[in-house]
């Protein structure tokens, strides 16, 4: 496979000099990449018809991504469920808190916030520990029982397998120099595509009584324009509102979804330079219904400390219920009129995915 190639040639231009080795780690990490997301629909059950050979074929490419399949299918599963849902963040997503509720943090909880979202953390140190120590545990299911430890320790025992025969081949010393930036540059590809396909301005997120699952797939992903070869490498993923809307459908039919609806293509959309805009994006307003920069919010300024304050005991309750209430219909109307004139097609859209516009499971 290309994958393997690469990683050959990147052996033999050690001989060279590590500079044509570093070059070659780049289209190596674009197609382990590819066998990501390769993986991805195999955890959807899209690649293959039965679920044992999707299963199979995931936790093996598993191995070389160093994502324990598993345990990482069950997560991403729950990820699809709740996607948008304010009150269910925190399983397989990017933590994002709404604007009031950093507000009402510590000043020490606020600097440790702002430190994760920061670009550096974020899309440097945040892929390389989470593919090399963080998926070697089961965190967030320690405690349910042993299926979870079974699907981490069987694949790490794979991955140190797989470790130990390549270090037999080439060396200790070689197989660092070359599988190191590889597992770096992927890890960055992989939690840059993840965080541009729900971190956007006007991504839709909602309470549980206002969350609908359709609702959140069409508005609450992106689709990220890519260049043919990038969407390639990265399994069409761009088109991310399509793929929530139906993640039965195999990364090689999504096109075809977007060429026969058309009106697809501008809900979400996200170009590259809007996309490097989005990497700032920090903190969920839910009275503007959109996310902030940090830049947009003075912690210390009057409105926040309006925000922070307690309720006065000479307002009642109920009519401070009622202001509130009828302040979020008004400035949810333009949203709704935009949802109203969306409902069609996204029901056109479900019915066409319903009526198995995937087709073949089996590549073109």
């Amino acid at each position: 496979m290309p994958f393997a190639a690469l990683w050959a040639l990147m052996w033999a231009a050690l001989c060279v000099g590590y500079w044509l080795c570093l070059l070659l780690a780049l289209p190596a990490a674009c197609f382990l990449m590819r066998l990501f997301m390769i993986q991805h629909d195999c955890g959807h059950g899209a690649c293959f018809g039965r679920r044992s050979t999707n299963d199979w074929v995931g936790g093996t490419i598993g191995t070389m991504t160093l994502t324990r399949y598993g345990f990482w299918r069950r997560a991403h599963a729950a990820h699809h469920a709740n996607a948008g849902n304010l009150d269910h963040r925190g399983m397989g997503d990017i933590v994002t808190l709404t604007r009031n509720e950093h507000v009402a943090m510590p000043r020490g909880r606020r600097l440790a916030y702002r430190l994760y979202r920061s670009p550096l953390v974020m899309f440097e140190l945040l892929p390389t520990y989470l593919f090399v120590l963080h998926y070697r545990f089961p965190f967030g299911a320690m405690r349910s029982g042993i299926q979870p430890w079974l699907s981490t320790m069987g694949t790490n025992t794979a991955i140190a397998g797989l470790a130990e025969l390549m270090i037999w081949l080439v060396g200790l010393g070689p197989f660092r120099l070359m599988q190191d930036p590889i597992v770096v540059v992927s890890g960055t590809i992989a939690v840059w595509f993840f965080y541009v396909q729900h971190q956007f301005e006007d991504t839709l997120w909602a309470h549980d009584g206002d969350w609908r699952f359709h609702e959140a797939a069409h508005h609450g992903s992106s689709h990220y324009e890519l260049p043919p070869a990038i969407a390639w490498f990265t399994g069409n993923i761009g088109a991310h509102h399509v793929h929530h809307l139906s993640s039965r459908i195999p990364f090689y039919r999504l096109p075809r979804v977007l060429r026969d609806y058309p009106q697809l293509a501008s809900v979400g959309r996200v170009t590259f330079l809007r996309s490097l805009r989005c990497a700032a994006l920090a903190l969920r307003d839910e009275d503007q219904q959109q996310l902030l920069l940090f830049q947009e919010l003075r912690v210390d300024g009057p409105a926040c400390r309006q925000l922070s304050a307690k309720p006065t005991s000479g307002e009642a309750p109920v009519r401070r219920q009622t202001r509130r209430r009828l302040d979020e219909v008004a400035s949810e109307a333009p949203r709704l009129r935009a949802i109203a004139n969306s409902a069609r097609e996204t029901h056109q859209v479900v019915s066409y995915i319903s009526a198995g516009a995937f087709g073949s499971r089996t590549p073109p």
